[in-house]
């Protein structure tokens, strides 16, 4: 099985890839604050799916 290499992905989905991976940290910071002050069901799910974003992204998992 090869290694997953990002390189090889057509242009847009680099772009898209890379965009993805700078906004997700500020939107992961936003969603922690307001998780803190109104924790509903829907807002941790959202950031333990923006959980598992940040951590892909920091370890090139995705």
């Amino acid at each position: 099985m090869r290694r997953y290499n990002p390189h090889l992905l057509p242009p847009w989905l680099r772009k898209c890839r890379f965009y993805c991976k700078d906004i997700c940290v500020p939107i992961f910071c936003f969603q922690f604050i307001r998780v803190i002050f109104i924790p509903t069901t829907l807002d941790v799910f959202l950031l333990i799916i923006l959980l598992f974003l940040v951590f892909a992204f920091h370890h090139d998992m995705l």
